[in-house]
């Protein structure tokens, strides 16, 4: 299947032999829309962050201890006998991040990029986590938690965010496609 190049100018000889289908964006009220739900989601995704993250938990202030050093943690959920317990640690923390993943393209267009994603995700968890060691009980800092969220919003972003933000805001056409053949189609 042929690539359309959306900014090949129509007038060059290989545009009219071209027959697949142009993207097509979003009209302005499904991108509003589409914004808004993503909006909402992200609140939601807030509110249940909140709660799993900042509830203290006394029960278990004497079992914890802040980790700095990547790999301790995730090393010792992979040592624990109950595989249940071992999934529900590193799934869970991977499944935490996979909403930053999903919905920071759609909402913020500027975050879209792998290197992005992974730098808003992991700046809020290490930002979370600190909260969480400062201020909540029983709760304390683990560099691991943020490495497992920041991977689960790089899995989100590649398996729908990336897709999901391009529907909603197109690629923009930079200054530098003047001097290219993609940025043709002005001239």
């Amino acid at each position: 299947m042929a690539r359309t190049d959306r900014y090949a100018n129509p007038s060059e000889g290989d545009a009219a032999e071209d027959t697949s289908p142009r993207r097509t964006t979003l009209s302005p009220l499904a991108r509003a829309a589409t914004m808004l739900v993503a909006f909402a989601a992200m609140v939601a995704f807030g509110v249940v962050l909140a709660r799993l993250t900042l509830e203290p938990s006394a029960a278990s202030e004497a079992l914890t201890h802040s980790n700095f050093k990547p790999g301790d943690s995730i090393r010792d959920y992979l040592g624990q006998p109950a595989f249940r317990d071992t999934v529900k640690q590193i799934g869970g923390n991977i499944l935490l991040g996979v909403p930053f993943g999903l919905l920071l393209p759609v909402l913020l267009p500027r975050t879209r990029g792998l290197v992005r994603v992974a730098v808003a995700t992991a700046v809020t968890m290490v930002l979370v986590e600190l909260a969480q060691g400062a201020f909540v009980t029983g709760r304390t800092f683990d560099i691991d938690d943020v490495i497992l969220n920041t991977t689960g919003a790089l899995l989100g972003y590649l398996v729908l965010g990336r897709r999901l933000g391009r529907a909603v805001h197109p690629r923009r056409r930079h200054w530098w496609h003047r001097f290219t053949r993609r940025g043709t189609a002005g001239a």
